[in-house]
């Protein structure tokens, strides 16, 4: 009888003890046009949530605690051209549905549409518009950040070498910059000693480089879409990279830059209609598979003693110059699957799909219209396609080339063929 009497105290106990251990509800708060944001951050508790009605606040934010702040309907956060337009010093701070314009304009002191600080780990910015800014978003030393669905418009008016980047990442870990839509800035993302990242989805053009990659391992960089920028996609002095299902179009200088590079799988990616489709320099012991490499000026520029790649099932299509390589020794491609090479003379006996002689690039006639540029004019010519044959029979006449000795009759992709005439626009 005395544990019955006792049992409404337990219940009531432990009813307290799980009120105590649930967190509490985060505190919602609304700020109309012609309130201040600021205010309501310097109020709210961690976790809160500050929703922000439809209209224009003029001045600059500073998040110091674990906040979300939420638009409605789109309000414009006007940095009046100084300094950051917002500042994150905080964990676990969420920024969306906002835009976010007019941030100061010195690249001195970096500013930026959003700038999360030094120890801001898990911020997420997304589903915002940057307008005007500097650099849309400079992210330092913190880790596991997501920077989603954002559409970042820098500073046209500047020149190029003045504006900032679109999204800056230095020193970070595993952030994911996912859906982004970046132009008319310096570089469209700027990554600096960040690892293990991944970079998804996004939109990057009318910019420098689509991509600056420094000193950066174990990154994914896939189904990301670069065009009429300098650079789509430049890989410098990093290791253990995954690039695949990526599109580099219409770029004035390179598609896909690989500089001292190791140990990368370069897979299922389209180069098209850039001035050199892959510009590959000192990369060794990397993986390119079921690249097209389609309509470029020079389909791979290879420089700088870049060996040790293994290069398989590749198609080089319609580029005016397949391989653009100076050496001392044959460089040996598709030693076991081959490559398509459109420019291909050989036959195939017994329909295996493989062509019987082995293709040769930078050859008599790949030689002499690097001298002679009109001859290019003339390539399709029996003229030409005689000489390209009677060079491969005398061996005086020959330079060191890249050697496929399994070329491939056909394609490995039949929709090459959408990728034609995606120049970079030049004025007449």
């Amino acid at each position: 009888m005395r544990s019955l009497h006792r049992l409404p105290r337990l219940l009531a106990a432990a009813a307290l003890l799980a009120a105590l251990a649930t967190p509490a509800a985060a505190t919602p708060w609304r700020v109309t046009p012609g309130e201040s944001i600021q205010a309501a951050i310097d109020r709210a508790a961690p976790g809160d949530v500050i929703e922000i009605e439809r209209g224009r606040y003029a001045g600059q934010l500073l998040v110091d605690k674990p906040l979300t702040l939420r638009g409605i309907e789109r309000p414009t956060i006007d940095g009046e051209l100084k300094e950051n337009t917002i500042s994150i010093k905080a964990e676990g701070v969420t920024i969306e549905g906002l835009i976010v314009a007019n941030s100061g304009g010195d690249t001195l002191y970096q500013h930026a549409g959003v700038y999360i600080y030094p120890g801001s780990h898990k911020a997420v910015v997304r589903h915002c518009d940057f307008s005007y800014t500097l650099f849309g978003l400079w992210i330092e030393k913190a880790n596991d950040v997501l920077i989603e669905n954002n559409l970042i418009t820098g500073k046209r008016d500047f020149d190029s070498p003045k504006r900032g980047n679109g999204i800056q990442l230095y020193n970070t870990q595993r952030a994911r910059i996912i859906g982004n839509n970046i132009s008319f800035v310096r570089d469209a993302i700027y990554v600096d000693v960040s690892h293990d990242a991944l970079f998804r989805g996004n939109k990057l053009h009318h910019s420098r480089y689509g991509t600056h990659y420094m000193t950066s391992y174990r990154n994914v960089w896939e189904d990301n879409e670069t065009w009429y920028n300098r650079g789509g996609l430049a890989l410098m002095e990093v290791r253990d990279q995954v690039v695949r299902n990526n599109r580099a179009w219409g770029n004035s200088d390179h598609g896909i830059m690989l500089r001292s590079i190791q140990d990368a799988v370069i897979e299922n990616n389209v180069v098209a209609g850039n001035q050199r489709g892959f510009f590959i320099y000192d990369a060794e012991y990397n993986e390119l598979r079921g690249n097209q490499i389609i309509d470029n000026v020079v389909g791979i520029h290879l420089w700088a003693g870049s060996k040790n790649n293994k290069v398989e099932r590749n198609d080089f299509i319609g580029n005016r110059e397949q391989i653009r390589y100076v050496a001392a020794h044959d460089m040996i491609w598709g030693e076991k699957e081959g490559n398509h090479w459109s420019n291909y003379l050989g036959w195939d006996r017994n329909g295996d799909g493989l062509g019987d002689v082995r293709y040769e690039a930078n050859d008599l006639v790949d030689r002499l219209t690097w001298r002679h540029p009109m001859m290019k004019l003339l390539l399709g010519s029996p003229a030409i396609q005689t000489l390209r044959m009677v060079a491969q029979q005398f061996p005086l006449l020959r330079a060191p080339s890249i050697v496929d000795p399994r070329p491939r009759m056909e394609p490995n992709k039949p929709d090459w063929s959408q990728w034609r005439g995606r120049h970079f626009p030049r004025s007449e």
